[in-house]
């Protein structure tokens, strides 16, 4: 099995501090500028999992950057290089507290939700008589809270942020115009390469005052795809979708008694439960981009990634 990245301890010229996410390490360097270190971690239930996933980082990093380069006309990102294939360096923007879910299809979290007797999430009200994998007649924004690690992002209502003052109203519906512009976006790319965009999320800040979209969009740590081709055979059977996401990864983990509540342990992650995670991660990179999956050396991925930075940096 190939080496992966879980930790990170990286000294950048000019680095002033940095901040170890559940997935991400974020290098601060200068005044202005932020190093993302796509790590091979990865987490569910918000908890992070024993076992790095060998080539996850390389994939997130580059279905992101890809994205991020296929929608600067819709909005402004904060991404400026990739200089390895884990690493994005973008400008610092100041985030707002808030992740903007955006979803198209009632599953996952809203349809267990749903199935429990619930008719609103965030201040939306969903309609009776849905079934799950079912399209919405519009996609709806759900939004969050952005937890620190080790807490559960909290859902929220569009009235309850501008009750507290998370964003103005003039900055809220941005973000709205913003997120559903994205979404149809990725939907419409997902669609030619044969898949459905279920739900994902995006997060913004701002940059000299003016809204950025930040961090990775969507990636299968950040969206559900399902498979087009059977999808409305399998919906009107009532058969589960064949999806590409990382719920298959929280769907293991409740099926081995573990949802990420006190006193529950994480199953084992064996070499083949590790490995079938990776590939999956790979099949997904490779139908949303429609490009084969190159592997990069894991011998030394952390001298790499400092060498490989630090040139970059130095050239700036």
């Amino acid at each position: 099995m190939k080496t992966a990245l879980v930790k990170t301890d990286f000294h950048f010229p000019g680095q002033k501090s940095v901040y170890h996410g559940k997935v991400r390490d974020v290098y601060s360097v200068g005044d202005d500028l932020l190093v993302m270190v796509a790590t091979d971690r990865i987490s569910a239930f918000d908890v992070i999992l024993p076992e790095g996933i060998p080539f996850k980082g390389q994939m997130l990093n580059q279905i992101a950057a890809k994205f991020l380069d296929a929608t600067t006309d819709i909005c402004p990102n904060w991404k400026l290089a990739t200089p390895d294939p884990m690493v994005t360096v973008g400008v610092r923007c100041e985030g707002f507290p808030v992740e903007m879910i955006v979803r198209g299809y009632l599953c996952g979290s809203a349809w267990r939700a749903y199935k429990s007797g619930v008719r609103e999430i965030c201040g939306v009200k969903l309609p009776e008589g849905m079934r799950e994998n079912q399209r919405f007649p519009e996609p709806i924004i759900t939004p969050t809270t952005k937890a620190e690690i080790g807490e559960h992002d909290q859902d929220i209502s569009k009235e309850e942020i501008l009750a507290r003052g998370l964003a103005t109203p003039e900055e809220y519906a941005l973000l709205e115009k913003y997120t559903l512009a994205l979404f149809k976006r990725g939907s419409e790319i997902a669609e030619k390469r044969g898949l459905i965009l279920v739900d994902t999320k995006y997060e913004f800040g701002k940059h000299n005052g003016e809204i950025y979209l930040m961090d990775e969009i969507h990636t299968p740590d950040s969206s559900r795809y399902f498979y087009l081709e059977g999808y409305e055979d399998r919906f009107a059977k009532g058969e589960p979708q064949k999806q590409l996401s990382k719920e298959f990864v929280r769907e293991w983990l409740m099926d081995n008694g573990f949802q990420g509540k006190a006193g529950q342990t994480v199953p084992e992650m064996t070499p083949e439960i590790v490995e079938g995670i990776s590939n999956r991660y790979i099949e997904l990179y490779e139908h949303i981009t429609g490009e084969t999956f190159v592997k990069e050396d894991t011998d030394n991925l952390a001298q790499r990634i400092e060498k490989n930075v630090t040139e970059y940096l130095n050239k700036r």
